[in-house]
């Protein structure tokens, strides 16, 4: 039951370019949006469509498989844990940010 706690799957399409950077001793990490997309009937029988939007970010090899193969509008599927943190902006104001940090990556066509 350990392996089910605090794993996300998305499978989706990329919503920019990802951003990728490096860091000291020669590590990357990439941040990127990934848009999945649910379709439901609504009470009138009508049929909607409502994207949902994740931040996503990989750190070391995974980070270099994305800069080298994804790009805005690829298909990607994923799995990886939910995160949290909080920073201050430039004005001193907190913010807080949810993340999927990915473990597996799977380019799609």
């Amino acid at each position: 039951m350990n392996a089910l706690k605090n794993k996300v799957q998305l499978i989706g399409h990329v919503g920019k370019d990802p951003i990728v950077r490096d860091l000291e001793g020669g590590k990357k990490v990439a941040s990127l949006s990934l848009a999945t997309k649910d379709i439901y009937v609504n009470k009138s029988g009508d049929q909607k469509e409502q994207t949902q939007w994740h931040n996503v970010v990989a750190w070391g090899k995974t980070a270099e498989i994305i800069e080298k193969f994804v790009d805005k509008g690829k298909k990607i599927g994923l799995t990886g844990k939910l995160t949290s943190r909080s920073y201050d902006d430039k004005e001193g104001n907190k913010r807080y940010v949810t993340e999927v940090v990915i473990n597996e990556l799977l380019l799609m066509n």
